[in-house]
């Protein structure tokens, strides 16, 4: 039988002040990179996310709204078919009259 070696990796050791360089160079490629990927990495680049922004600020803002509009819609047809419901009451019983 053969005997099989095995390959030890040697541990690399950095001093502090190189490991955080090299880590903030590889933050930034990597946001870089991820900022190409989704077309955001032109001059114009923080001009277009304070557009999106401003874009998902007003989109927001519509649904919220649309929803008060919806609940004012609902207690007015409400408040309708209570009052439509005592004047035919009031009518059918002769009252107020």
């Amino acid at each position: 039988m053969t005997e099989q070696t095995i390959e030890r990796r040697k541990a690399v050791t950095l001093p502090q002040e190189e490991l955080e360089r090299l880590l903030e160079c590889a933050a930034t490629k990597g946001a870089k990179t991820a900022l190409h990927g989704v077309g955001l990495d032109g001059e114009d680049a923080a001009h277009d996310i304070r557009e999106l922004r401003n874009l998902l600020d007003a989109f927001n803002e519509a649904k919220k709204t649309a929803g008060l509009t919806i609940i004012k819609m609902l207690v007015t047809g409400l408040v309708l078919v209570v009052v439509a419901g005592t004047v035919l009451k009031l009518k059918l019983f002769g009252g107020g009259q």
